[in-house]
């Protein structure tokens, strides 16, 4: 049961996308040459980036072909697992911190030997490591910091501690201007309000985990946060994080805390796909560090970031293994920096922008904290039952008994 989690969340739409996908399986690789097929998720690789990894691999694999394809995040958690089981799987996939665990439990990683991990961010190798195996590499990480247009900030003063932030966004508020964008299922944005009041998500004692969304400094945390929706934003209370520079780029908001790659966005052309503002609220886009509970100090932020590895059922893992050397490569690493995202690879740090928004994150993550280390983790993600109770929050409901039932719901999938 405890491998079958992931599976059974997605198994219909899984099979759908393996069924399109062009992965290894259906390449018929052989010694004379072949194509993989790499995925990543969104649009946080850059596009330099992606055009050095096919060049570089082609160059090296003379008679192979790499064929890069963007996937989701939604089909990171509902369609990757089926799509890694299936005889067309892809051969390199990029995956979050907080789920590669549980791919590894499944038996859909490949253990990465002889790779040198210890040039590589220590919370992305320990999130990539199960029973004592390395199964992916670090790819990037990233927090979330508050952005904001002094267009729209205006004579406003910064805050400089949570109840500040919390009270200028409620203060700022009008009916076309959110003071703080909190769309209700975005539970990364959640989780600082929580732990800087002192709660937790949940913690083991012992075999047993213990969650903490109400214990008491939880709760006090998600009260404030429901100040925050019902005061201070004009976000849809049952929306996510996606596309949170539309609101932005439309001038309704005041503070927007976002990872720090939405920068990019922001500031896309304004005849681009997706566009951003780049001449108006985008032109002198600032960012600071979401403040603590005092003043000169940080609130704890979730780090999240990605990871790489290597399919099991790829039908070219030498090939495969080439490529993702490549990703975890100083060149590719420093293509990543120069995007705006921390590169897993510590020495390629150097190539970071020197911006207000790259200082800022920088700083942010010195005090940022991850989900649970447990195979089990993916499963209550894959659930969406923190959204759906941050929701319920958003929406004016009870916080005590919102908590309550939420932990219940997280102890059942974490002990089971």
């Amino acid at each position: 049961m405890r491998k079958l989690g992931i599976v059974a969340l997605g198994a219909a739409a899984a099979l759908t996308l393996a069924g399109c996908s062009n992965g290894g399986g259906d390449n018929g690789g052989s010694a004379d040459g072949g194509e993989i097929t790499v995925w990543v998720v969104g649009t946080d690789t850059p596009k330099d980036a992606r055009a050095y990894l096919k060049d570089t691999f082609e160059s090296e694999n003379k008679g192979w072909t790499l064929k890069v394809e963007e996937k989701t995040w939604a089909d990171v958690s509902d369609t990757y697992a089926a799509a890694l089981q299936s005889n067309d799987s892809p051969d390199v996939v990029e995956v979050g911190n907080t789920q590669t665990a549980s791919f590894a439990d499944q038996g859909l990683f490949q253990p990465l030997d002889d790779f040198d991990s210890s040039k590589y961010l220590p919370g992305l190798v320990d999130s990539a490591t199960y029973d004592g195996e390395l199964y992916a590499a670090p790819y990037y990480a990233g927090g979330r910091i508050v952005f904001y247009s002094p267009e729209v900030l205006g004579d406003t003063a910064i805050p400089t501690t949570l109840d500040e932030y919390v009270a200028t966004g409620e203060a700022r508020k009008t009916d076309t201007v959110s003071g703080i964008w909190a769309p209700g299922r975005d539970w990364y944005n959640a989780l600082p309000y929580v732990w800087e009041n002192g709660g937790f998500i949940a913690e083991q004692d012992g075999e047993t985990w213990k969650a903490g969304f109400s214990s008491e400094g939880g709760i006090k945390g998600l009260t404030q946060l429901q100040q925050v929706y019902e005061k201070a934003s004009n976000a849809p209370k049952d929306g996510d994080e996606t596309d949170p520079q539309v609101p932005f780029c439309a001038g309704e908001v005041l503070f927007l805390s976002a990872p720090a790659w939405v920068q990019w966005s922001i500031t896309a052309p304004a005849d681009a796909e997706a566009p951003g503002c780049p001449d108006t609220y985008g032109k002198d886009l600032q960012a600071y560090p979401l403040p603590g509970g005092k003043a000169g100090e940080t609130a704890p932020i979730f780090a999240g970031g990605s990871n790489i590895a290597v399919a099991t059922k790829s039908a070219n893992p030498k090939q495969a293994r080439a490529a993702l050397d490549i990703m975890a490569g100083e060149d590719y690493q420093k293509l990543l920096a120069a995007g705006g995202l921390t590169p897993g690879l510590t020495a390629a740090a150097s190539s970071l922008p020197d911006t207000p928004i790259a200082k800022a994150q920088a700083t942010a993550l010195e005090n940022s904290k991850v989900t649970p280390t447990t195979p089990k983790w993916a499963e209550v993600e894959a659930s969406q039952i923190i959204q759906e109770s941050l929701v319920k929050i958003a929406q004016g409901g009870d916080v005590p008994t919102i908590a309550a039932d939420l932990d219940k719901q997280i102890e059942e999938i974490l002990n089971s």
